[in-house]
This record gives C-alpha cells, structure tokens and sequence, in this order.
C-alpha cells in the first residue's frame, strides 16, 4: 500500500509600516504563479522562479514603491524564504544538494545550494550594468540575501559571462530555480535527516 506524502506547503502573511505580503508556497506543486509585486521586471523573476522550481506561489504585495524598491524587494525575499523553510518542515528525506548550470543565450548561470540549515550567500555578477528600466539591479543582492537567510540554505550564484543584463538575471533566476528543485526533492533512500550529525543545523 502506498503511503500518501505529507504536502510541503506554507502560506504567509507580514505587514510592517513599509510593506504588506501575503501568499503562499507549495513546493510540490506544477510551476503555476500568480505573482503581483508593483515592479512588473522583479514579478516576470519571481514568475521564472516559480516556473521552473515547479513550485506552485502565489504573491500579493503592496509596499512603499513611491520611495523605492528596495523594501518591497527585500520583505519578498524574508516572507519567500521563511515559507520555503516552513515547508520543508524537519527537512528529512531530501536531497538537500542542488545545482544548476544554465544558459540564457550568450549568458551563463552557476548556482549551488545547500538546505543543511546554515544560511549563508555568495553573489557574483560579472554584468556590471546597474538597470533595467528604472529597475536598480543591485536590490537583487539584497532578495537573495534575504532569502537564504530565511530559508537556512546556502546559497552560492556566479554569473560568469554575459553581455545582455536581461538574460544575465534569467539565468541565475532559473539557475536557483532548477537548483531548489533538486535540493527539495524527496528521495526514498535518505533516512531521516540527510546529514551526518543527525539534525539540521540551526533546528
């Protein structure tokens, strides 16, 4: 008899005197999306992420963008991060590894993940270019950032080469994609916790 699989889901919802975010995760869901930020480049991100995780999200967010991006950008990434953590729940039975090599054209993406439960990043851009519209690229940093440290996943993205800027951030955008997928994805042959010291670190 096959025993059903507990569903990894979560769902959100933070207001501060900046931003207010709601939504919700499920990480074995089909790549479906309904995304709405206020900064339609950062939502078609989020929407590449979702896709092709095969996560199934959804985000309502309103926050201060007549004084700038950065807040609605940064709170995305605590309330993503935080939902993708309490998803995965004791984390036993994952691969907990991932990685990805991407290509988007003439841009190339290397992304490694680790969900063992210490968070820490590695950001390395060689597109130097700061926009895109009136979109400050440099925010991105602080998603990620922020992230990771909510997930409790290391995350390491080099974007080695790449001329066009928009198809520089597709790649590591879709590269984190394909990466938490394999990192989340459950394996019948891990007992327990996938690590040697028996718990996940931070737990």
């Amino acid at each position: 008899m096959l025993l059903a699989m507990k569903t990894r889901t979560a769902r959100f919802n933070r207001k501060t005197t900046e931003t207010q975010i709601s939504g919700s995760l499920n990480l074995d869901g089909g790549g479906t999306y309904k995304i709405e930020t206020g900064i339609p480049f950062f939502n078609h991100m989020l929407e590449l992420m979702t896709k092709h995780a095969l996560f199934d999200c959804t985000i309502q967010a309103q926050g201060d963008l007549a004084v700038d991006y950065h807040h609605t950008v940064e709170d995305v990434g605590i309330v993503l991060g935080k939902a993708v953590s309490d998803a995965l729940g004791d984390r036993k039975g994952i691969a907990r590894y991932g990685f990805s090599l991407l290509p988007m054209d003439d841009a190339l993406a290397q992304v490694a993940v680790d969900l063992g439960g210490r968070p820490y990043l590695v950001y390395k851009v060689a597109n130097r270019k700061r926009k895109i519209r009136d979109f400050d690229l440099h925010i991105l940093e602080h998603f990620f950032r922020s992230f990771c440290d909510q997930a409790r996943m290391n995350l390491h993205i080099q974007q080695p080469y790449g001329e066009d800027v928009h198809h520089a951030y597709e790649a590591i955008f879709k590269g984190v994609a394909r990466s938490l997928y394999m990192a989340c994805a459950r394996d019948p042959r891990v007992q327990g916790v996938p690590s040697s010291k028996g718990r996940v670190e931070g737990a």
